[in-house]
């Protein structure tokens, strides 16, 4: 029987003749060479386009919860109103910031704590992604102009959060703006920020 086998082989196109089996390390360096590609690839995505930046408290509730994990863009373009921004300018807290921008430069916002209104120069604006009305107020007195080169930031959980309401944070210089949040990188339920 093995002579048939052999004298069969011989005829064979070159690409159908058994192949001998791959040994196992060979295949193991194959799997870690596919690994460590990805791993590269991963390290520069995260280092040149995206950074991974923690969460840490609630008062960006319901829009992020703390301990959840973003990617922040790394090219720091204008920002706009509605971006959620990673801010590390000195502050009272000493840490940096996650805030959404509410106002531009040259701007001027205006709360009502009564009625639970934010109007930017004038204009009530929708905001759907708050956790509850705005009660919560601080040192800064209503209606503000927002300076040239400065935005002003809130937290989306408006009751449980310090943010350019007050003098302890006030106005963001957008130098100190470390970039806008992309998308939830962890928990994977909802990658998307802006629905």
């Amino acid at each position: 029987m093995r002579k048939i086998r052999e004298y069969w082989i011989e005829f064979l196109p070159q690409n159908q003749a058994e192949k001998p089996a791959k040994k196992g390390w060979v295949f193991f360096y194959e799997w870690v060479d596919s690994v460590m590609g990805a791993i590269v690839l991963i390290f520069l995505l995260f280092t040149f386009l995206f950074r991974p930046v923690g969460v840490d408290g609630t008062s960006m509730v319901p829009t992020l919860h703390d301990k959840d994990w973003v990617a922040i863009s790394g090219f720091n373009a204008a920002p706009k109103r509605g971006d959620i921004v990673v801010v590390t300018q000195p502050n009272d807290v000493h840490e940096p910031l996650i805030k959404r921008v509410i106002a531009l430069g040259g701007e001027t916002v205006d709360i009502n704590f009564v009625k639970h209104e934010i109007r930017i120069n004038g204009k009530l604006i929708d905001e759907p992604y708050i956790a509850e009305p705005t009660t919560r107020f601080f040192d800064v007195s209503f209606p503000v102009t927002v300076p040239d080169g400065f935005v002003f930031v809130m937290g989306d959980n408006r009751n449980n959060s310090l943010d350019s309401r007050s003098t302890a944070v006030g106005f963001i210089d957008e130098r100190y703006i470390l970039g806008k949040a992309e998308f939830r990188i962890y928990p994977f339920k909802n990658l998307n920020l802006y629905t």
